[in-house]
């Protein structure tokens, strides 16, 4: 066995995960950066790297048109990716294993573990089965469903392919679109808008939700109790979407919703709530939203989809978990109940170091952002892109794809740093601080209490 397949074999998984997504963006960018892969003038590595990083985490934000720019190779690269990046890296080499007969190591069973329910299993082998299975099933209905509204406009080959390619990228929550307006011209479609909207929630639902859903939904005699983390995605899930519309609606109901009937509207706010956590599809053109509502979308972002699926964000359970665990600190109560059980101290501490971290982390990337685009620019010169690049900066983090036209405008170190944001989005950012700073394990030592003065 060679040094590196040694070496390789002892990362830890935290190391081992960024390591795989990494080597997978890096193949795509190769791939992408092909001639065969763009008309005209082939893509800049810079370009092409940008592209794979966006497709892998699942994000949608792009510098060049998928649709104009791309060809048919080069969208099957980046549909590929999606994929890959949906369901996680790890589930498909473990799928290989299985398939070849190979071994699984623990590690590669606790990424897996990490990458779709954060939960241990029984069966490893029915898990990534299960997965492949209802992920195929899925997104085979959405593709049926989008033909119906595609193939007549289209013609048969065009309109399945396109149907595919938008069930992928919705189930997957990446957001990438074979039209350069996104969906802008489907807005009054029922049809399109909901099973695309039907696809990016039960993407970003995450497996375990699914799967305990169906179980549930075969289970006849008896009553079986749904478990505390599938109520809290639902719930939390459920409230962000309908007061999400709702906020939309009334907030844009006087100004850009105007022009639209009623029936445009309501679909215009419901769409916008769905894709604003997750997926980065769009039924408008967002510059012509108002600031309260790009804030809200920018939270909707933040908070992003459920642990164990396809979208990224600190997770719908970790804003419940926050708000119940900061409520109870306030009461003063040193435990944290919820639903008649008792939150572990451990999640609690970590759900708290995820929100803070994140919320750091934004800042410092925004700032750095700012930094790069803006350099030189006064407060007067740079009137309102402020607000452009910090949603640009969310919406890479919490790998939605949503923009405000900020992307084609970044510099190559701007490009860069928005690269940073979408792989640390997608592989999590406490993963890549632990990997940072992991070091061999040493006796912990606790010294003598003090006070320090607070607030």
């Amino acid at each position: 066995m060679s040094k590196f397949s040694k070496r390789m074999k002892n990362l830890p998984p935290g190391q081992a995960l960024i390591f795989y997504y990494g080597l997978a963006i890096l193949f795509g960018a190769m791939a992408l950066s092909l001639p065969i892969a763009a008309h005209g003038e082939p893509l800049s590595f810079l370009d092409a790297l940008f592209t794979a990083t966006s497709a892998q985490c699942v994000t949608g934000l792009i510098v060049v048109d998928t649709a104009t720019k791309l060809t048919l190779f080069g969208q099957l690269v980046v549909l590929l990716l999606i994929q890959i990046g949906g369901l996680g890296i790890t589930t498909f080499s473990v799928y290989l294993f299985f398939y070849l007969g190979v071994g699984v190591g623990i590690r590669d069973r606790w990424l897996v573990q990490e990458t779709l329910l954060h939960s241990p299993v029984d069966s490893m082998r029915d898990l990534i089965r299960g997965v492949f299975l209802l992920t195929l099933l899925i997104e085979g209905a959405g593709t049926v469903l989008l033909a119906f509204a595609f193939v007549p406009e289209m013609g048969l080959i065009k309109g399945l392919y396109y149907a595919l390619f938008h069930s992928v990228s919705a189930f997957c929550n990446a957001g990438f679109s074979l039209f350069s307006d996104s969906l802008v011209a489907y807005r009054s479609n029922p049809l399109v808008n909901l099973t695309i909207m039907g696809l990016i929630v039960l993407g970003g639902l995450g497996f375990l939700v699914m799967k305990e859903m169906i179980d549930l939904a075969k289970q006849r005699k008896g009553r079986r109790r749904m478990s505390l983390h599938s109520r809290l995605v639902l719930l939390t899930s459920g409230i962000l979407i309908v007061g999400g519309a709702i906020l939309i609606g009334l907030l844009e109901w006087p100004t850009s919703f105007s022009s639209l009937g009623a029936g445009e509207s309501l679909w215009t706010a419901l769409f916008q709530s769905v894709t604003a956590r997750t997926a980065g599809f769009n039924t408008i053109d967002l510059n012509l939203l108002e600031v309260p509502t790009l804030f809200l979308m920018m939270f909707l972002m933040f908070v992003g989809a459920s642990p164990g699926s396809c979208g990224g964000g600190i997770k719908t359970t970790s804003l419940a978990l926050f708000i119940i665990v900061l409520y109870s600190r306030l009461k003063g109560n040193p435990h944290t109940n919820v639903n008649r059980r008792t939150l572990p101290e451990a999640a609690a501490s970590k759900v708290m170091t995820l929100v803070m971290t994140a919320l750091l982390f934004l800042a410092l990337a925004v700032f750095a952002l700012l930094a790069v685009q803006l350099h030189g620019l006064s407060a007067s010169a740079s009137r309102g892109v402020f607000l452009e690049y910090t949603f640009e900066a969310v919406s890479a983090f919490a790998t939605v794809g949503l923009s405000l036209g900020a992307t084609p405008k970044l510099v190559p170190l701007g490009k860069m740093l928005i690269i940073l944001l979408m792989f640390v989005g997608r592989v999590g950012l406490l993963t890549v601080a632990f990997a940072m700073l992991y070091r061999s394990r040493e006796d912990a030592v606790q010294y003598a209490e003090e006070n320090i003065m607070i607030g």
